[in-house]
């Protein structure tokens, strides 16, 4: 495909480049690990945060010219108020009134993540805005003319100044800047985390929820990230209309049929409707799909094809859990807002 082809020579191109380190006057912005937390992945050892970079990258991300006809920024599908998803949409739009064939998912903790989409077909976050950039139904634009805007633009050749020492702007240098500003997406601020580190409790309710995740979800929404970045099929019949095959178009392997990434839970609240085609609008459709309607192919996951039994008392005490992933504070933090 024409995308991985361009991926492979920027990835050859970017490891002989020099000139692409920060500037070194920038001021150093580190993630600060949560926590409980893992390490975060070793992609900012050679694409070191600053403020200088952050900045940058925020204004990238809510510009409208990355795209071909200027209404098209990556905030479009990836809104603050909605966990960085797309609100109430089952599929975003794109240029030229068209749909993305997939549900967009919401972006928190990245830095923690080793694949990207849902069939993990991007291993870098650093690469990952050229696949929604030149898409013909999402940005449609060519890295070529995204660069041409940008070097126009006065106040980019400064902020691009500001963060790598000079004026030069590059797609090494402009995917860097996103990367650094999604990176520090971080959401650990939610009332579970606050109960984790001992400073709030669950009522009565809250824990029984926990107890229900605990023993019937936790195995691939594992904590604290919520998801185990595995891939699987969880029993959802095919959609007719986008007939996606998931990981399998990534691998071509068969046993990859249907498989998509687990999804984070965290701000699930938020970041409806649910699915890589976005199929359910409800939080209680998705739970009452893996008690009631898994469908047993040859792909699906051992752990959901015998269906989950799970009583409606304990449905209720999972739904009032969930809430508590919620992250007000990264829902409303301004660091991550659009510019005015």
């Amino acid at each position: 495909m024409i995308i991985s082809f361009f991926i492979a020579v920027w990835l050859m191109e970017s490891c002989k480049k020099n000139d692409l380190e920060n500037n070194p006057a920038a001021t150093p912005l580190a993630i600060v690990i949560p926590p409980g937390f893992p390490p975060i992945s070793d992609a900012y050892l050679n694409n070191p945060i600053t403020q200088e970079g952050f900045d940058l990258g925020k204004k990238l991300f809510y510009d409208g010219r990355l795209s071909k006809d200027g209404n098209f920024g990556c905030n479009t599908c990836h809104q603050q108020f909605a966990g960085f998803a797309t609100f109430d949409h089952n599929l975003s739009h794109g240029f030229n009134n068209q749909f993305t064939t997939r549900n967009a998912p919401a972006l928190a903790n990245l830095a923690w993540y080793r694949e990207f989409h849902w069939d993990g077909g991007i291993k870098s976050l650093e690469v990952q805005p050229l696949a929604p950039l030149t898409a013909s139904n999402e940005m449609a634009e060519t890295i070529e003319n995204v660069l041409l805007k940008l070097q126009q633009d006065e106040d980019y050749r400064k902020k691009f100044k500001a963060a790598f020492g000079s004026e030069e702007i590059n797609s090494q240098r402009m995917l860097k800047a996103l990367s650094q500003f999604m990176g520090m997406l971080v959401s650990a601020n939610s009332k579970y985390d606050q109960v984790k580190q001992g400073k709030n409790s669950f009522t009565a309710a809250e824990q029984r929820g926990y107890d229900v995740f605990v023993q019937k979800c936790s195995s691939c929404h594992k904590e604290p990230l919520f998801t185990d970045q595995s891939f699987r099929n969880t029993g959802l019949p095919t959609d007719p209309y986008l007939n996606d095959n998931g990981r399998m178009r990534i691998t071509h392997r068969t046993e990859d049929s249907l498989k998509f990434k687990v999804p984070s839970l965290r701000n699930i609240y938020v970041t409806q409707p649910y699915g890589h085609d976005g199929r359910f609008y409800s939080i209680g459709a998705v739970i009452d799909h893996y008690r009631f309607s898994v469908v047993n192919g040859p792909t699906t996951d051992p752990l959901v094809k015998n269906k989950i039994s799970m009583s409606d008392f304990d449905k209720l005490d999972l739904l009032v859990f969930l809430r508590t992933l919620t992250d007000s504070t990264f829902l409303n933090d301004k660091r991550f807002a659009q510019p005015q």
